[in-house]
């Protein structure tokens, strides 16, 4: 239809082609029948590219749905749930405590089990959620980038920036568990045949895993995790410089997608730290007064 009707180039089409490549491998090749919520999922795993690169992503699959539509494979059209970027960056969604507790509970239950699988999950669930890393900074992370001896590694993130990544003891002690099973001839920490593991692999196994431990998988990707990363520390108190970062954000104005913390707490911060917390109120009377003072 592109070709005949459209008349679109050859560029176009090859490009239209890997979007929609892309976008199905992620929905395990169900694409067609995708309803709103794997579309949002889509959404979620999109959030570390360009806005652009978002936009034109979305704009092929609303295409793609609306031809559907059009010659009758489908009676509705969901991409009213695709990203349409604009001045702000659409927000993943939330993943409480206790859904990452139902997430590493389901890891621990498969290590009981045994097998090497269970290990190299646990080394990537640590490192997304307890580091806050990027999918593709985890995913070609080299065999020997986590040392057992230092509680964090240097990373060059977007646009060659380095940046310093904290390594909790945890993190590394899977990642050591893991270590033990990678072949030595590996340049990989995460091999898969000659390459490293995919960005699309990583993704179908944080679903997997989220299916096992009864989280519904279109609302966790790698991405919700780093997200949750960066939530869980602000509302436990930390500092929105720090958390920039640990993220590897060149402007802090990124940073404050992540602070959609609990109003409350912001509130109760407030009464807790001000100065003037503490302090009674003044009346009337007695600002005029000191307004005369000389």
């Amino acid at each position: 239809m592109m070709a005949a009707e459209a008349g679109a180039a050859r560029n176009t089409l090859l490009a239209y082609g890997r979007d929609l490549e892309g976008a199905s491998a992620l929905l395990e090749g169900r694409l067609a029948e995708a309803r709103p919520e794997a579309l949002h999922g889509l959404a979620e795993a999109w959030m570390p590219l360009k806005r652009a690169t978002v936009a034109r992503k979305a704009a092929a699959l609303r295409r793609f749905f609306a031809f559907l539509q059009d010659e009758g494979f489908r009676a509705d059209d969901p991409s009213s749930a695709l990203p349409r970027p604009g001045t702000e960056r659409p927000l993943p969604r939330v993943l409480d405590h206790r859904a990452v507790d139902a997430l590493f509970a389901e890891i621990e239950r498969r290590k009981g089990e045994g097998g090497t699988a269970a290990l190299r999950l646990s080394a990537l669930i640590e490192l997304l959620y307890g580091s806050g890393l990027r999918a593709t900074e985890l995913v070609s992370l080299p065999r020997n980038a986590v040392s057992p001896d230092k509680p964090f590694l240097i990373l060059a993130g977007k646009g060659g920036r380095e940046r310093l990544v904290p390594i909790s003891d945890r993190a590394r002690a899977a990642v050591a568990e893991w270590a033990a099973q990678v072949p030595r001839d590996s340049l990989w920490l995460f091999p898969s045949g000659r390459k490293h593991l995919s960005r699309v692999r990583l993704y179908q196994l944080v679903r997997e895993l989220a299916a096992a431990a009864g989280i519904p998988p279109e609302r966790i990707s790698p991405h919700v995790l780093r997200h949750a990363f960066a939530t869980h520390l602000l509302e436990g108190g930390a500092d929105l410089r720090a958390v920039q970062m640990l993220l590897g954000h060149a402007d802090i104005a990124t940073t404050q997608i992540y602070t959609h913390v609990d109003s409350r707490r912001l509130i109760e911060l407030v009464n807790s730290r001000h100065p003037l917390a503490d302090a009674p109120p003044r009346s009337a009377a007695r600002v005029d007064a000191d307004a005369k003072q000389p």
